[in-house]
C-alpha cells in the first residue's frame, strides 16, 4: 500500500470522525425543545433524530458539490498536498467541535470545518487557496459567509412572528389542551429538522470525502458522489446522533429561553423551513446558528418571555471565532504535516488528534450531563454546573 493511499484512508476515517461529532454536537438543533418540553423521551428523541439524519442525508447532493469544489482553489494542486490540507481541516473542525461541546455551547460545526479547511489552505497555498468571491456556485462570502450572518436573523424573526400568533390566536384557548396538542406537533416538526439536518450536513462530509478522492485521481470533479460515500457519512451522522450531545441539548433546551410547547413547535418550524430551503440551493448553512436564532425569536415573541441574554452573547461571541480558531488549528496542524512530511507528518497529527480528543473526553467526566439531568433547572453559565455528579453519555 503506498503513503498516498494511506493518507487518503486516514482522511476518509478522519473525515467520518468529522461527521460523528457533527451528529451529537447537532443533535440539539432539532431535539432540544422537544426534549424541554416533554413532547419526546431524551432517549426517545435522539433515536428519531438519528433515522431522519439517516434519511435525510440521501435527499439531495448540493450541498456536497459546494464543499467539494465551491470553496478552494485547489486545481494545480499536487495530490499529496491536497490530501494535507484536507486532513489538516477535518482535525481543526473535529477539535473545535469537542471543544465547544465540552462547554455546552452550540457553535457551528459546519463554520468549524470550513474554517479548518481554509485555514490549511491558506497555510499551504496562500490566501490565493481561497476562493473568496466567486459566481452564484462557488466562494467563501456568497455562499458561507452572508448566509452565516443573515440565518440567525431571518430564524428569529420568522419564529418570532410565529410565535406571536400562535400564542395570539390561542389566547382563549384552554391552555393544557394547547400544550398538548402542540406538543405533538413538536414531534412532527422536530422531525422535520432532523431530516433537514441530515440533508445539509451529512452532505458537508461527503464533499470533502470527494474531495480528498478527486485530490487521490481516484474520482473528477465532474463524477457523482459514490453511494458508499453517501451511506457511511449518512450512517456516521446518525450514530453521532445517537450518542445524544446532552450537554448541548440541555443549553439550547434549558438556557437561551424557558421553553413552552408552542414555542418549541415554532422554533422546529421555523428552523426545518430554512435549513431545507437552503439545502435546495447549495447553501451549507450553519443548522446551530438557525435553531438557535429560532429558540430566540420564541423567546422574543411570547409575551413576557424571558431570555438569557447574556448566554446569546456568549454563544454569539463563540459563532464569531468559530471560523479563525479552527482555521488556525487547521494551519498548525498543517505546519506539522509539513515540517514532518508525507505520510510521518500525517501521523503525527493523528496521534495529537487522538490524544486531545481523549484529554477533552476524560475532563468531560468531570460533570457529565445525561437524560437523567439534560432537563435540570438552569444554574447559569454555559457549561454544565460543576454540581451535576450523574447522568450518562455525553
Amino acid at each position: 500500500m503506498s503513503a498516498e493511499l494511506i493518507v487518503l484512508v486516514i482522511v476518509i476515517i478522519t473525515a467520518l470522525a468529522f461527521d460523528f461529532t457533527n451528529g451529537f454536537h447537532d443533535t440539539a438543533n432539532a431535539m432540544a425543545t422537544s426534549i424541554a418540553t416533554g413532547a419526546l423521551k431524551p432517549r426517545v428523541a435522539v433515536a428519531m433524530s438519528a433515522v431522519l439524519n439517516l434519511i435525510g442525508a440521501f435527499l439531495s447532493v448540493e450541498v456536497a458539490k459546494t464543499v467539494s469544489g465551491g470553496l478552494l482553489n485547489i486545481g494545480n494542486v499536487h495530490h499529496m498536498e491536497l490530501l494535507h490540507i484536507v486532513f489538516a481541516g477535518l482535525v481543526g473542525g473535529i477539535l473545535w467541535n469537542l471543544f465547544t461541546w465540552l462547554f455546552g455551547i452550540p457553535s457551528s460545526s459546519s463554520h468549524a470545518l470550513f474554517g479548518g479547511l481554509i485555514g490549511a489552505a491558506v497555510a499551504a497555498l496562500g490566501a490565493g487557496g481561497v476562493i473568496w468571491t466567486g459566481n452564484e456556485k462557488t466562494g467563501l462570502i456568497s455562499k458561507i459567509i452572508v448566509p452565516a450572518a443573515l440565518a440567525p436573523f431571518v430564524a428569529a424573526m420568522v419564529a418570532a412572528l410565529g410565535t406571536f400568533l400562535i400564542y395570539r390566536l390561542t389566547r382563549t384557548a384552554n391552555k393544557k389542551k394547547v400544550s398538548d396538542g402542540f406538543r405533538w406537533g413538536q414531534i412532527g416538526s422536530a422531525g422535520l429538522v432532523s431530516l433537514a439536518h441530515g440533508t445539509n450536513d451529512a452532505q458537508k462530509t461527503m464533499g470533502v470525502i470527494f474531495m480528498a478522492l478527486v485530490a487521490h485521481g481516484t474520482f473528477t470533479n465532474g463524477d457523482d458522489i459514490p453511494l458508499w460515500v453517501k451511506v457511511c457519512c449518512a450512517l456516521a451522522i446518525a450514530a453521532g446522533t445517537y450518542l445524544g450531545g446532552w450537554r448541548i441539548i440541555r443549553t439550547l433546551g434549558k438556557g437561551l429561553v424557558e421553553i413552552d410547547s408552542p414555542q418549541g413547535f415554532a422554533a422546529e418550524t421555523s428552523s426545518a423551513a430554512i435549513i431545507l430551503t437552503s439545502a435546495q440551493f447549495g447553501l451549507p448553512l450553519s443548522t446551530t446558528q438557525t435553531a438557535t436564532g429560532s429558540i430566540l425569536g420564541t423567546g422574543l415573541g411570547k409575551p413576557g418571555a424571558e431570555v438569557r441574554w447574556g448566554v446569546m452573547g456568549r454563544m454569539a461571541l463563540a459563532w464569531l471565532f468559530t471560523l479563525p480558531l479552527a482555521g488556525l488549528v487547521g494551519a498548525l496542524c498543517w505546519f506539522i504535516a509539513d515540517l514532518f512530511g508525507g505520510l510521518s507528518g500525517v501521523l503525527v497529527d493523528f496521534a495529537l488528534l487522538i490524544a486531545v480528543s481523549g484529554y477533552i473526553y476524560l475532563r468531560s467526566r468531570r460533570n457529565p450531563v445525561g437524560t437523567d439531568n439534560v432537563n435540570d433547572e438552569w444554574e447559569g453559565g454555559l457549561a454544565p454546573s460543576p454540581e451535576i455528579k450523574t447522568g450518562a453519555a455525553v
